[in-house]
Formats: C-alpha cells, structure tokens, sequence
C-alpha cells in the first residue's frame, strides 16, 4: 500500500512510511531466493514423485527425522503448497440422514420383546437360519431355534415355548420379514392378546437391540466354528445361550449380567 502510494501521489517515502507506521527498512526490503528453498522443493518433488501417497506430514518427519534437516515446518509447507503438491481428496458425498428417534427403553420384564433371523452355513454348504428372541428390558436371550427352514409355524412354535415359562410379553417388536407380516403370526397374536410392531423398512436401528445382539451371536461363536450337523449348532447354542444370561456381563446394563439385571428389579 505504501509503494502504491508513493507511485501514485508522489509523496516522499519518508512521509509516507511515517503514516503507514513502517521502517523506511521494511519499505525498502527485497525478498531474496533462498538456496536452501532450491534444495528443500528438490527434495519434495522426488519425495512425492517416488511415494505419491505421501502428503505434507510424512515428507515433512522424513525431512526432519529421518535426513535430519532442521527447516521449520511453515517453511516447508509454504514451499510445499507452492509446488502444487498437495494430496487431491476426493470429496465424500454427504448423505442427509433422519436423526432417528431414541428407542424407548421397557421399564419391566415382558414389556417388549425383539425378534429377528440370522443366516450361516454348515461344513457341506447347507444354509441354515437362526431365530433370535430376547427381551428388550434386561436383554435377555429367550430362544434360539435353529434349523434349514423355519416358516411362520415354527416362530409360532417357538414363541409359545418361551411364553410358556416366561409369560406372554406385551409387545413384539420385529422387521418386515414374511415370516412376521403373513396371517399365521397376525391370528397368532390377535389370539393371544400380544402386539405386533414392525419397524420402518431399511431402518434396523429401530429394532437395535436385537441388531446388537446379533452382532453378539456372530463374533462370540458363530463366526468362530464349521459346525457339521444342525443338532451341533443348536447344542452349542443353548450353552451358549446360558453363558451369556449369567455369566457374560453386558455393557448396556452397566456391566452386569442379563439374570442379575433380572434379579435387581425383581
């Protein structure tokens, strides 16, 4: 602003320095090239040309830390982004998404339960199907049948099993699978007095606590093991099942067991 100044209205630089509150030093300074900046952009340009998924922070720790140079880090990068060498990021695409309401957590046993299938393999290749039943207050596991097919009979079947010994739950909440939505379970539950809740399509997070405990089943054993025979899986199922109830603790309960949470509101 002072050169301009002085160029277009002839004032003496003495004046003008004065006014901008600047050495007539500083007016008169003439940056100079550098010989090291020659040889810091050398060394950038074959860094980046021999490791291309190099950005600024690795070439500038293998200048300092390993070559043991001691320029100042504004220094190179200024010389960095002259160059042009900055990483190109390919932008994300940002989906909007629902904030998703918080799921309602029971305050008692038989309140709700969640229901929801797994799919595996045996040794030989047969695809086999786990249903999964727990209940939402202590997450409790409840019952898992296992076999190459299981209709909406055998959901039936099972959840009179469990109802048997547990009592009939107020609300059972599950996704839109054919199994879930057909006439057998609806008269089913019409008959028993229970409600059926289906969650929104392509929303899992609304039946997320059996979501999480199927993640459980999976990475705990089902994932582990080639099981040969139905019978295999569904013996080690139903110790497992016991394992997890009292003696696995469970960090949604505050580290405690499923039968202690039961035991505590009892």
């Amino acid at each position: 602003m002072a050169q301009q100044f002085v160029a277009q209205q002839g004032t003496s630089i003495r004046l003008v320095c004065l006014a901008f509150g600047i050495s007539q030093t500083c007016y008169r300074y003439q940056a100079k090239q550098s010989a090291e900046n020659v040889e810091i952009a050398d060394h950038l340009i074959r860094l980046t040309h021999n490791q291309r998924n190099w950005g600024f922070g690795l070439c500038f720790l293998y200048l300092r830390n390993v070559k043991g140079h001691r320029w100042n880090h504004k220094r190179v990068y200024r010389i960095y982004r002259e160059l042009e060498l900055n990483l190109r990021i390919k932008p994300k695409k940002r989906i909007v998404r629902e904030k998703p309401e918080p799921l309602t957590v029971p305050e008692a046993i038989n309140q709700c339960w969640s229901m929801d299938f797994m799919h595996d393999q045996l040794s030989d290749g047969r695809s086999y199907r786990l249903f999964n039943v727990i209940d939402d207050f202590n997450r409790e596991a409840l019952a898992i049948d296992i076999d190459l097919s299981l209709p909406a009979e055998r959901v039936v079947r099972a959840l009179d099993q469990v109802i048997e010994w547990r009592g009939k739950p107020v609300v059972i909440r599950s996704d839109n699978g054919p199994e879930y939505i057909g006439s057998t379970l609806s008269n089913w539950a019409t008959r028993q007095g229970i409600r059926l809740e289906h969650i929104q399509p392509g929303k899992p997070q609304q039946n997320a606590y059996i979501e999480r405990y199927n993640r459980t089943v999976r990475y705990d054993w089902l994932s582990h093991y080639l099981f040969e025979s139905i019978s295999e899986v569904q013996d080690y199922a139903t110790d497992w099942m016991w394992t997890y109830n009292h003696e696995r603790p469970n960090m949604a309960l505050g580290g405690i067991t499923p039968k202690q949470k039961l035991a505590l509101a009892i």
